[in-house]
């Protein structure tokens, strides 16, 4: 790209557009400026190094007309881009479409780079008894303690869990092989901001980023083949490698700092360790045929290794931090006794130990702690650990000791953090959870019975069973917590939960099944309506009631909203989120049950994205209760775990809001306004329901949708190990997941499943004051409002009516352009902004920077959509393939500069 600041535009624009473009580009703050200029520069550098004669003309000839067309009023600008990209080779589009991806990386660290240098900086501003910011954990403590009192607020934080469940929903578009060339180029940029570099180490530093960028161009930005779920384990544990593992014990010193305040690091640490992590991971296996038993055993495996090398490692460094001489720091009684026991438990261990920390007890007992630790990964029966419980109470007695003689500051430093590691991830490092079809378990069931009344079962019964029996095995091997939750789709009646059971003890035989928590999944519109109707005849199946008992009546509910908003609109689909969550609440309330949601959340608004922390605080009464789960997904994994210093931020802000939900304030607010608020949701259900039907209800809509979006295009991206439909064409939507579903229309650049259907229900309503006042008093409408200017901010109606435009459909077209402008004047106006995400200063800034950059990469895509839909137009077996590739590059592009897909 361009030397020159690529945040300029290159001609005068008119005003309205001025003011948005022109805002952003002028509040972007100086330092990030900076980093987009050189690695722009450096990219540019790059391009005109290739080799390939006017790439880097054309590049910035395209990036030029792309801003201009945004700025200025007319079409004849975006015509003229569009005549650019008609006139490229193949090769050079496909060239072009990889510069601007390349590009969308390289800003992207760049963003990412600044939100971690402002929270730094943050940090550095004020003492650390001070750092509260509004949406912090001691902020929400405080805030609850003048409510409730210091002694419950400190109860209520003991309870508290956020269980973030990883998953491996297609939606993380980038390679591995890309992200890691992303991830050396960041920690290259990261080291410039040393004060103490000087220009020579700076020249230095520029040389190897010239060779990492050089290195991203010309790594394939397409996956050769689809991952395996057993690639998509090592993705997830990457992650816990580069972050989660250090992240969590992050949080909690922070927290337990603050509440420490000067007693800080000397006395019994007041946080708990409040995050569970799981994982679907080589679980789930509804819809995907690639995760099998023997992957299940495998994920498992893996992660048990990752946690117990991990806890190994630092419970060695621990130890050998502790030169403790014992007669300045004698050893109690309790750790006398357990030296003791491990002296004769491996006399050639503690030997060792002994002859290496003479005279220091509680080394000795640490070393062979991580002794005992490697021979549990490596299934040493005679020094294996029978679970983490017992490494805990092992660690318990050093801390103690340590206390009982003078050394706290030791005993509640770096000893402490392993602790809390060891409580968060146990031997198992993430609970894994199966998934499957209810379909699938009935559909076994009765061949079972009768093989011959099942003609071609969807899944084969002997791999059902083997599913069961993995569970079993993963138990035996790990414990009960690494997998005991098996989650049933299309949960529509009690029957569907009692076929787990059936199947578990069909593959085992009577009394040998595995520990089972069966949770339901209410995914549709109808299964959320019914969902307490159901949970009530589970409570009258016999395994639930004998696991009630063993958990002291812990039930968890699974909610799914990717498929309720493609039911029946994002609208109706959040306003019967809420209605479920508050009726299954008072179910929970009315049969003394303790009472965990589960919200199956993806990272595209149509599929219930958006700020978590606020979508919390908006829930109605009682249904968090200081329990709050979640699924992640894709890039939203990446975006918010990825970097380490992100997801500590995260993490507490989802911890604080978790905390704050559970304030009578936040409950009679909520409670309070969706009684007020009751008819205006009425008239909102009705009418954009109404309207969403008559889009996906109309005739031809389905095969219209896969003409004028890249949906079927999408099921080309490898990306996932899980198919993108449950059947072989797409001749209604029940045929397609989610994801496409929500994948396609952003990129389209209509994104219609984060909004369509409000324009008309806000029309009918007609009452901007009354708008107005909803969306200051009622949190689920005014977070409804915020996540669909969000959505509408990454639409451009220009790009969208060309690809509308491919299909032969005007009727259609007109209405979701129709809709699309109502929605926009309604926003607008119940927001008093001016422009979209006027409120929203980062954000708006991102969005409107990236804009005219996304449109470069569009006109590309739709380049080689009109090719591959023109009928008359016959193409060879290999310009098939070329064009498809094209549109699989940009649809890489698009993603990366939009930073959503599913």
């Amino acid at each position: 790209m361009s030397e020159v600041d690529p945040t300029s535009a290159p001609a005068p624009a008119a005003p309205a557009a001025e003011s948005a473009r022109g805002a952003a580009r002028h509040e972007i703050p100086e330092a990030m400026r900076r980093d987009v200029r050189l690695l722009g520069g450096l990219l540019g550098e790059v391009l005109r190094e290739y080799g390939r004669p006017g790439l880097y003309e054309d590049v910035e000839r395209l990036r030029a007309l792309a801003i201009t067309a945004l700025e200025e009023p007319g079409g004849e600008h975006l015509a003229a881009a569009e005549e650019l990209v008609e006139s490229f080779t193949t090769e050079r589009a496909e060239e072009v479409a990889r510069a601007f991806t390349c590009y969308f990386h390289l800003t992207n660290l760049a963003e990412e780079l600044h939100r971690v240098r402002t929270l730094r900086a943050r940090e550095g501003e004020v003492p650390l008894t001070e750092q509260r910011p509004s949406d912090s954990v001691a902020a929400a403590l405080t805030h609850l303690a003048a409510e409730v009192g210091e002694e419950e607020a400190r109860r209520r934080l003991a309870r508290m869990r956020f269980h973030p469940v990883l998953t491996a929903h297609p939606t993380e578009a980038r390679r591995n092989a890309v992200a890691s060339s992303i991830r050396r180029v960041t920690e290259l940029m990261s080291e410039r901001d040393d004060p103490r570099w000087g220009p020579g180490a700076l020249e230095e530093n520029r040389r190897q980023l010239l060779a990492e960028i050089d290195n991203l161009w010309r790594t394939a930005q397409l996956r050769p083949s689809n991952p395996s779920p057993l690639d998509e384990v090592r993705t997830s544990l990457a992650v816990f490698d580069t972050s989660l593992f250090d992240v969590f014990a992050r949080v909690y010193r922070r927290l337990d700092d603050w509440l420490l305040g000067e007693d800080r690091g000397r006395r019994a640490p007041l946080a708990p360790a409040f995050v569970r992590l799981g994982t679907w991971i080589g679980g789930d296996r509804d819809g995907n045929p690639n995760v099998t038993a023997a992957i299940t055993r495998q994920a498992a495996a893996q992660a048990s290794e990752r946690i117990l090398s991990g806890l190994e490692r630092v419970a060695r460094e621990v130890a050998l931090e502790l030169t403790l001489d014992d007669r300045f720091t004698p050893p109690s009684a309790d750790l006398t006794a357990l030296w003791n026991r491990q002296r004769q438990l491996s006399p050639e261990l503690a030997a060792q130990a002994a002859a290496h920390s003479p005279g220091e007890s509680h080394r000795q007992v640490l070393l062979v702690v991580a002794e005992r630790i490697a021979a549990t990964r490596r299934r040493d029966a005679d020094l294996a650990y029978a679970g983490a419980d017992d490494l805990r109470a092992e660690l318990g007695v050093v801390q103690d000791s340590l206390v009982a003689a003078g050394a706290s500051r030791a005993a509640y430093g770096n000893l402490q953090e392993l602790i809390w590691r060891v409580e968060t991830f146990g031997f198992h490092l993430s609970q894994l959870e199966v998934r499957q079809h209810s379909k699938v378990h009935a559909q076994t069931l009765a061949w079972l019975d009768d093989p011959s009344s099942v003609s071609a079962p969807a899944v084969p019964p002997e791999e059902v069973l083997d599913t069961f029996r993995a569970i079993a095995a993963v138990q035996a091997r790990h414990g009960v917590e690494a997998c005991r939750r098996y989650i049933v789709s299309f949960t529509k009646s009690a029957q569907h939960l009692a076929d787990v059971y059936t199947l578990a003890e069909r593959a085992l035989g009577p009394g040998q099944a595995p520990v089972l928590d069966v949770i339901p999944l209410f995914e549709t519109f109808e299964d959320l309506q019914n969902a307490p109707r159901i949970l009530d005849e589970m409570l009258s199946l016999p395994w639930v009631q004998r696991r009630l008992e063993q958990t002291g009546r812990q039930v968890e509910v699974m909610l799914g909203y990717s498929d309720s908003a493609k039911d029946v609109g994002p609208v109706s689909a959040t306003l019967a989120l809420y209605e479920a969550q508050q009726r299954i609440a008072e179910w929970a309330e009315a049969n003394d049950i303790r009472l965990t949601q589960f919200h199956g959340r993806g990272g595209a608004l149509g599929r219930g994205g958006g700020p978590a922390n606020r979508a919390i605080l908006a829930q109605p009464p009682h249904s968090v209760d200081l329990r709050f789960k979640v699924t992640e997904q894709g890039e939203v994994i990446n975006a918010r775990y990825g970097n380490p210093d992100i997801a500590v931020r995260h993490i507490e802000q989802v911890a604080a809001a978790t905390l704050m939900a559970s304030a009578p304030s936040i409950e009679r607010r909520n409670a309070e306004a969706a009684r007020r608020y009751a008819g205006l949701a009425e008239h909102l259900d009705a009418t954009s329901r109404e309207r969403f039907f008559s889009l996906i209800h109309a005739d031809g809509f389905a095969p219209w949708f896969a003409e004028v979006t890249p949906q079927e295009e999408i099921g080309l991206l490898a990306i996932g190990s899980r198919p993108s439909r449950r059947g072989l064409s797409v001749e209604s939507l029940e045929d397609l997941r989610a994801i496409p579903w929500n994948f396609a229309w952003t990129q389209a650049r209509i994104n219609l499943t984060g909004w369509y259907g409000l324009g008309s229900a806000l029309e009918e309503v007609d009452d901007l004051d009354l708008l107005r006042t909803a969306y200051a008093e009622w949190p689920l409408f005014g977070t409804m409002i915020d996540n669909v200017e969000m959505s509408l901010a990454k639409t451009d109606p220009r790009i969208a009516r060309r690809y509308l435009e491919l299909g032969d459909r005007p009727d259609l077209a007109e209405q979701v352009l129709a809709e699309l402008d109502l929605t926009t004047k309604w926003v607008l106006a119940i927001t008093d902004h001016t422009r979209l995400l006027e409120g929203h200063r980062v954000l708006g800034r991102a969005v409107q920077l990236r804009n005219p950059y996304v449109d470069a990469l569009s006109l590309l895509q739709l380049r080689a959509l009109r090719v591959l839909r023109d009928s008359s137009c016959e193409l060879s077996e290999t310009e098939v393939e070329d064009q498809q590739r094209l549109l699989l590059l940009t649809l890489k592009g698009v993603a990366a500069g939009l930073q959503n897909t599913g």
